[in-house]
């Protein structure tokens, strides 16, 4: 059994000490690749290398950077076909999602090529005579952890913002998709210098020895909320800037005033794509109670369209591990109450296939309501109106996202307003600008994640506030240095000549 190389707890395994790391095909339990661990030596000489090159690339026009960015991109577009094989083989991800995840990722390398040599500094308003302003300024070495269920999308984000920002990066990625991102970093780092990007393959010991280096400034991470709260209490050590986009329970509040066949299809889309392996996956449904029940059918008939084959768009949990805890909390539910429409249990034949799920009849003690189960699981819980919906949808210790399904501009604005979440979707689960920014609340993590926002939280900020010196007098020569009594610790800068200033 492998565990995500985006927690830090020790691997449980036969032998930790083994030097590959074997991912199976979810879909054939047939081994997919093998890649071998990063030594205890090689994990130092990746920050070694990072830090040897940080003061050239930060050094290096931003301009220059994007191009290089650029040309980046385009060596992914050349594999694309490669890496979208690569990440259905180790996690199931079925092949047209796959390809859309690579090219999303490009496409946000080239948005970063764009953005870097835009992110610029504030002129602020101080003295008559005086200049203030403030300066970005790369952070240094980002250690970026990633996860596997959008492996080169996300990673291209991190790394993307990263490097055109100025700053060096050493990437690991999780231990579910290791061939996938290994083979990223080589196709990244052949276009762009020495250091400016270590890949290091690994599980969690790794990442522990990756938290004992000195000399990283900034940990980015998307992963579970665990390891978010490890790098966080690493950080206080290393003082190290954390940016997490961590574990979400996303809310669904579906209003009377709606089309139920509409919003089932919609709560469907984002509970059951890529079988509810998302950050952004509605983990649970609060309906009103007048819509309920047309609401509840169409969401069952919508569950049962879905045919796990990995063929089709319904593709395999990523491994054994995950499929027994997204039974661990159907069946807690049932346990407790609620009723399985349909789905609810593993089916049977070769891979880690699990059904798309609708329970009903959840009281907001299940684990299907307060945990992220991230799995192709629906439970509802009806409610009386918009405002029980609203407030049970704030009441968790998770804000990464929520979607509201309202004809409603009231309860809209009051929706925008009140949920305590990163990012507030309306009538409609996915979607949003390019480059829109997002903070996520609580146990969902801190700090802006993508857009140009993340080129902020990539750069530090000196404030410069300048005056002019006083000249000296000339002095004849062989003489010491005079100054004029006159000037001598004047800062009038009121007086100061157009000469002074320049």
């Amino acid at each position: 059994m492998t565990l995500d190389a985006t927690t830090t707890t020790a691997p449980s395994t036969d032998d930790p000490s083994a030097d590959t790391i074997t991912v199976l095909d979810p879909v054939t339990g047939e081994v997919a690749s093998e890649t071998r661990r990063s030594t205890a030596d090689e994990v130092r000489d990746a920050v070694a290398r990072a830090r040897a090159a940080a003061t050239g690339w930060a050094r290096t026009a931003p301009g220059e950077r994007g191009a290089v960015l650029r040309a980046a991109a385009e060596r992914l577009r050349g594999h694309a076909d490669e890496l979208a094989a690569m990440n259905t083989r180790e996690t199931g991800k079925v092949p047209g999602d796959a390809l859309g995840g690579v090219e999303a990722g490009i496409d946000t390398l080239i948005q970063y090529a764009e953005l870097g040599p835009l992110h610029r500094g504030e002129a602020l308003r101080g003295n008559h005579g005086a200049a203030d302003f403030a300066v970005p300024h790369p952070r240094g070495v980002v250690l970026a952890l990633t996860p596997w269920n959008d492996p080169v999308a996300v990673a291209c984000g991190i790394l993307g913002a990263a490097i055109v920002a100025g700053n060096t990066v050493v990437h690991k990625g999780s231990e579910r998709s290791p061939g996938t991102i290994a083979l990223l970093n080589r196709l990244l780092a052949a276009e762009l210098p020495e250091g400016v990007l270590v890949g290091v393959d690994g599980d969690a010991t790794t990442g522990e020895q990756l938290l004992a280096e000195d000399g990283i400034a900034v940990y980015a991470h998307v992963g579970s909320t665990a390891t978010g709260d490890r790098l966080t209490e690493a950080a206080l050590r290393t003082r190290a800037h954390v940016i997490r986009e961590n574990g979400g329970n996303d809310a669904a509040v579906v209003d009377a005033d709606v089309d139920p066949v509409w919003a089932a299809d919609q709560v469907a889309l984002g509970a059951f794509a890529n079988t509810g392996q998302i950050c952004t996956s509605v983990e649970r449904v609060y309906v009103h109670r007048d819509i309920a029940d047309d609401f509840t059918a169409a969401l069952v008939r919508a569950a049962e369209r879905k045919t796990a084959s990995a063929a089709a768009d319904f593709g395999p949990l990523v491994d054994e591990r995950l499929r027994t805890t997204v039974q661990e909390h159907v069946d807690q539910a049932v346990d407790a109450g609620a009723r399985v429409l349909t789905g609810g249990s593993v089916p049977e034949g070769a891979g880690t296939f699990y059904p798309a799920t609708v329970l009903t009849d959840c009281t907001d003690d299940m684990l299907v309501l307060t945990e992220e189960t991230f799995g192709p699981i629906a439970p509802l819980r009806v409610v009386v109106d918009m405002a029980e919906g609203l407030r049970l949808a704030a009441e968790d210790r998770y804000g990464l996202a929520a979607t509201v399904l309202t004809g409603d501009t009231a309860t809209a604005l009051r929706a925008a307003a009140e949920l305590p979440v990163g990012t507030v979707k309306i009538n409609a689960v996915f979607g949003g600008a390019p480059g829109g920014s997002a903070e996520p609340r609580g146990a969902s993590g801190s700090g802006f994640g993508y857009g140009p926002h993340l080129l902020d939280e990539m750069t530090t900020t000196t404030v410069v506030h300048l005056e002019a010196a006083p000249r000296r007098t000339s002095a004849p020569t062989g003489t010491t240095d005079a100054v004029d009594p006159a000037t001598a610790g004047s800062h009038d800068t009121d007086t100061a000549t157009a000469e002074d200033v320049r």
